[in-house]
């Protein structure tokens, strides 16, 4: 497996550091470019269209969370590397797979390839969750999507799942007519299947069906409403982006 990736940092020794690791200990890991800035990450990450970006925090004009906001799509895994920990709760929220410190520990950075390469194959099974949500249509143009259950698989109209839940490495399906199910698959995994399908994950936790949105609360953080009045809280990072795709 290849994975094509960019290390974007300010310091060109840290990314030659970074590329002699990688060559080393990582040769599944190709490097397909370079950036040292905000404007050129952005422009590169749009140019080449990688599986991996290797992202120091702290750059000239401003950090790395500000030139991941001005990505429309954030279709790429993420290993944040920076010498300052305390970024290390806000690198999450952006769905970072991994995040070192420097000096890079090889032993470390195997481990957060692994993960990554874990992720890739997770992709790759997910197109064909997707193909059943695009192609597996009633008579009407029904969309439907296939849940597999340890004993059998059900096969939920789209419109009819009211929000998923991640519970670990399952997600939980809630459906309008009352009951749960749970899937062994990650909510990661139905957020790929589900896109196109009016459906958006507002929090790290929560992915909702837009159209089963009851009403939106801007107290206490944030929070909506669905129609069977559950309260899903809306991630900080995604508060501008819920607001604007539902208004």
């Amino acid at each position: 497996m290849r994975i094509r990736s960019l290390v974007i940092d300010d310091e060109a020794p840290n990314r030659q550091n970074l590329s002699r690791l990688l060559s080393k200990y990582c040769p599944d890991v190709e490097i397909v470019g370079e950036a040292d800035d905000k404007v050129s990450g952005v422009e590169i990450i749009s140019d080449k269209k990688p599986d991996l970006v290797f992202l120091d925090i702290r750059m000239p004009g401003g950090d790395a969370f500000e030139m991941l906001e001005r990505i429309p799509k954030i279709d790429f895994e993420i290993i944040f590397i920076t010498a300052y920990d305390e970024y290390a709760f806000k690198a999450f929220e952006f769905n970072a797979l991994d995040f070192l410190l420097k000096p890079v520990n090889f032993k470390k950075l195997i481990s957060a390839v692994e993960k990554v390469k874990s992720q890739i194959k997770i992709k790759k099974e997910n197109l064909h969750l997707k193909n059943l949500v695009a192609n597996f249509q009633r008579d009407n143009g029904e969309q439907r999507i296939a849940l597999p259950m340890e004993e059998k698989t059900e096969f939920v109209a789209v419109k009819d799942i009211i929000r998923c839940q991640a519970d670990s490495n399952y997600t939980k399906f809630f459906l309008v007519d009352g009951r749960t199910i749970l899937v062994s698959k990650t909510l990661k995994d139905y957020e790929s299947a589900l896109e196109g399908s009016n459906f958006y994950r507002v929090h790290n936790s929560h992915l909702v069906n837009l159209s089963q949105v009851k009403a939106y609360t801007k107290r206490d953080g944030g929070y909506l409403e669905m129609s069977d009045g559950s309260m899903v809280p809306i991630s900080r990072t995604r508060k501008e982006e819920v607001q604007r795709m539902l208004m």
